[in-house]
């Protein structure tokens, strides 16, 4: 099994900055990409950036060019920077963890809160 953990969540006011980090432990060699999730009251769950193991980067449109994700394999670690933070960036964010394409592990979730 795969344990994913969260921190790094805030208030933070618009325009403002947070960085997310997530500690995997446990069976980590059943993992190759990793990334992160939000959702927002009332709203589903969607993808906000990817990172796979030779670290190539996907991200939702609504976050290009404000989020950037990364990987330290050394410390088993997938960090989300996020700049520029809008209202409508408040979520609760979600560690997640795939191989092959299929899910292997969640972790507990961090409440990212952006207002003034």
């Amino acid at each position: 099994q795969v344990q994913l953990v969260e921190s790094g969540g805030g208030l933070v006011q618009p325009g403002g900055s947070l960085r997310l980090s997530c500690v995997a432990s446990g069976s980590i060699f059943s993992i190759n990409d990793m990334g992160w999730y939000r959702q927002a009251p009332g709203k589903q769950r969607e993808m906000v950036a990817f990172i796979t193991s030779r670290s190539s980067t996907s991200y939702a449109e609504s976050v290009k060019g404000r989020f950037t994700i990364s990987r330290d394999n050394a410390k088993n670690t997938v960090y989300l920077q996020m700049n520029t933070l809008k209202p409508e960036d408040t979520a609760v964010y979600y560690c997640n963890a795939k191989l092959w394409g299929r899910d292997v592990s969640w972790g507990q979730g961090t409440q990212v809160t952006v207002s003034s």
